[in-house]
């Protein structure tokens, strides 16, 4: 009785996968209770319907817009100090233990970061946003993920290189798009749609739709036909 209950409600918010008839009733029912706690907690704090672990501390929420069944997971903090709103779509989560910061330093004031539908970021993930992140709709990424829209200037052997100031081109990625555990994400990165980004990989650079990248620094190792 449970699980068809269940399968509704996943297709209520756009899940269309099936469940494994080996789940067992009682964690559907640990998941639902948690689910439970979690949109209270959204309730409470954001004044909106969103899933909200413990521990999370979302600043500025003003800047902050979210979708419909959106889940940010425990312990995650949102900085949404930004010359753009913060984004995320409907369906779309954050991992728990992640951080998002848009503006990382007093000297400039960051861009911000926008999530599609029904995207997902893995745990222990950074957001560098202060040049501003793109991600598109259907993207799902692994654990330990990190973004970084801001390159440090130093072709100046006359000053510090913390003293010669930042630049920052923005990080975009299309849709549909799987990126396994432990990928980086440097400043001036974009992705294609229907891509696949292999685990560990430094992406930096511009590539196109239907492909496969991996390495250090990432190059193009298939083409999806």
């Amino acid at each position: 009785m449970i699980k068809k209950v269940f399968q509704k409600l996943l297709l209520q918010t756009g899940k269309s996968y099936k469940l494994d008839s080996e789940i067992p009733d009682r964690l559907l029912v640990e998941f639902l209770f948690e689910r439970f706690i979690m949109m209270i907690r959204g309730l409470f704090f954001m004044r909106g319907k969103i899933f909200l672990g413990k521990g999370c501390s979302i600043k500025n929420k003003r800047n902050f817009s979210f979708g419909k069944n959106v889940t940010i997971e425990k312990h995650t903090t949102i900085d949404c100090y930004a010359s753009e709103k913060v984004i995320i779509g409907s369906g779309s989560r954050i991992g728990a233990y992640s951080l998002v910061t848009c503006t990382s330093h007093l000297s400039k004031y960051g861009k911000g970061l926008k999530i599609g539908e029904n995207s997902a970021i893995g745990r222990f993930s950074e957001f560098g946003a202060a040049g501003g992140i793109e991600i598109g709709d259907n993207v799902i990424m692994g654990s330990y993920i990190s973004f970084h829209s801001e390159n440090h200037n130093y072709d100046d052997t006359s000053r510090l290189i913390r003293e010669q100031g930042v630049t920052s081109k923005g990080i975009i990625l299309g849709n549909n798009i799987w990126v396994g555990a432990k990928v980086t994400f440097l400043d001036g990165s974009q992705v294609g749609d229907n891509s696949v980004v292999a685990a560990g990989t430094v992406v930096k650079g511009v590539f196109p739709n239907n492909v496969i990248i991996g390495g250090v620094p990432a190059k193009i190792l298939k083409v999806i036909e």
